[in-house]
């Protein structure tokens, strides 16, 4: 056997561990702002309150919050805003004028919630205005209606004798709230109110606005409304950004972002003395099954433990736990070139240099997404499926990463579906290596299809999986340096190929260039498609 030479493959891993460390240095350099997001000497103005916790949401119409839980969490928000906004008096919602004015000193925006059922809208006004005329101290106004118009529950003229209803029987102001273009196509409503109420959420705009814009967007568009406006006091009744989620377009959710843009605004509010309502108080996992990912993360504290996100003086970073998933990453590419160099000690020759350069490539993008990746499953795995899903997924890249180099430093090509699932039981004469690597090709290409026609037909709530599935395709497609050179093409990877190419392509229109997360998926939906389409049907050697 010929001596086997450590200098080449030791050289690239020490490369492949640096490359890491600076890859994950970079990726958590903290940002300073010039305003803390949560400052311990000016309060908040508002935020906007919702009690859910876990498996708890207002969709199950007999869920019913316990007072034990609203006091917990009002002592708490007392400490760093003077009022929260609520948006209904349904699941235990009526108890908060009342706990807050034990807490002392928090005011309350009492919402009324309405929909397309009278009965329940007249259900809902009557027990506001009980509130209102029980708690004169502390209810500071009445915000009729969230967005209904929005919804297209109501009309314009039933949600105009619904908000003068209230104004009858109140003695605070009267609002309405909605997103800010919806005030300019039902301006009636203004005639209605004693001031307006608007929505101003740059993530969600029509054409998504990015974070470092964000503020002054917010600013340009409360001008915008006091000129069409003119005589009543303009409320930003929600704005924000989301900490975690999908890009769309330039408008990217992440924890230094929700820090900034909540900082600007707080700060253009206070330069320009105008009022505004932070949305929210804390994330609410139950908006994910609404609106994906990003809909559970605009709060201020985290759901779980209700902790505050950004405490006063601590670096904000997006990777807090930085050092341990770089940790992660490093034993990942140490475990994969070990894979490598033990299977070379078994074969009685010295690999190419190409091979080595495979093995560097599949051992640095795992080690460098690997903590992303984990990331990313924590926070956009909703429900048991969701879990099963994106565990399944980063199962298959962490032990594709390993068995690929496997397979690479042997001269052994990737083992098609066939070999695994056909009827001719060609997966027979497959080591168990190679079969536990076709079936992570399997994992992966089931799963990737999925995601790729989701985002075709579906794809306004979809998270990108682009961390994840990079750390699988990029094995597979170091590979194809063992590509046989006849054989068939196997159908299966061919379908397959058909639908990564295709849908990465109108993918990449539809999502436009700006979105970083949705070029760097198609990309990697391209690589693969390469990959299943250059595979062959050929019998593979143990």
């Amino acid at each position: 056997m010929k001596p086997i030479s450590l200098r080449t493959p030791l050289a690239l891993l020490v490369i492949s561990l640096s490359a890491i460390a600076a890859v994950w240095w970079w990726l958590a350099t903290p940002v300073t702002l010039a305003r803390a997001p949560i400052d311990p000497d000016a309060k908040l103005q508002c935020v906007s309150y919702a009690p859910f916790r876990g498996s708890q949401t207002p969709l199950q119409s007999t869920a019913r919050i316990d007072a034990e839980q609203i006091e917990q969490d009002l002592t708490q928000l007392a400490k760093i805003t003077d009022c929260v906004r609520t948006y209904s008096i349904e699941n235990g919602l009526d108890q908060v004028p009342g706990i807050a004015a034990k807490v002392g000193g928090l005011k309350v925006m009492q919402g009324v919630w309405l929909g397309s059922d009278r009965l329940k809208n007249l259900n809902q006004i009557s027990t506001v205005v009980r509130l209102t005329k029980q708690y004169p101290e502390v209810i500071t106004s009445v915000v009729v209606g969230n967005e209904v118009l929005l919804r297209g529950e109501m009309t314009t003229s039933d949600l105009a004798a619904s908000i003068r209803a209230v104004k009858a029987q109140v003695a605070v102001p009267v609002t309405y709230a909605d997103v800010w273009e919806f005030w300019l196509r039902n301006r009636e409503i203004y005639d209605a109110v004693d001031f307006i109420t608007i929505h101003i959420l740059p993530y969600w705009e029509d054409f998504p606005i990015r974070a470092k814009f964000a503020a002054a967007h917010v600013d340009s568009i409360r001008q915008q409304m006091a000129v069409a406006f003119p005589g009543k006091e303009i409320l930003i009744g929600e704005t924000g950004w989301p900490s975690e989620g999908r890009m769309r377009e330039g408008a990217l959710p992440s924890r230094t972002n929700q820090a900034r843009v909540v900082s600007e605004i707080l700060l253009l509010a206070k330069q320009e003395s105008f009022r505004v309502n932070l949305i929210e108080a804390y994330d609410q996992p139950w908006k994910r099954q609404l609106e994906g990912t990003v809909g559970g993360y605009w709060g201020m504290y985290n759901a779980a433990q209700r902790a505050l996100k950004y405490p006063p003086g601590v670096p904000i970073s997006n990777f807090p736990l930085w050092k341990w998933q770089m940790g992660a990453g490093m034993g990942l590419s140490l475990i994969v070139f070990v894979s490598a160099w033990l299977t070379t000690s078994r074969r009685p020759w010295t690999p190419r240099l190409s091979s080595w350069i495979a093995v560097f490539l599949s051992a640095t993008t795992a080690g460098i997404l690997l903590g992303i990746a984990a990331d990313k499953m924590f926070y956009e795995s909703y429900g048991i499926g969701g879990w099963l899903q994106w565990g399944a997924l980063l199962a298959a890249a962490v032990v594709g990463s390993v068995l690929s180099v496997n397979a690479v430093v042997s001269g052994r090509p990737l083992p098609t579906l066939l070999d695994m699932f056909g009827p001719r039981g060609a997966g027979a004469s497959l080591s168990l290596s190679m079969w536990c690597l076709g079936a992570c090709l399997a994992v992966t290409a089931v799963i990737g299809s999925e995601t790729a026609l989701g985002f075709v037909f579906d794809p306004r709530y979809r998270d990108f999986p682009y961390a994840t599935f990079s750390m699988a395709v990029v094995p597979f497609a170091s590979l194809l340096l063992n590509r046989p050179s006849g054989g068939a093409r196997p159908i299966a990877e061919s379908v397959f190929a058909g639908i990564f190419a295709a849908s990465a392509v109108y993918i990449g229109f539809n999502e436009g260039r700006d979105n970083w997360q949705s070029l760097w998926t198609c990309a990697t939906y391209l690589l693969f498609a390469v990959t299943l389409w250059r595979a062959r049907g050929v019998q593979i050697p143990k």
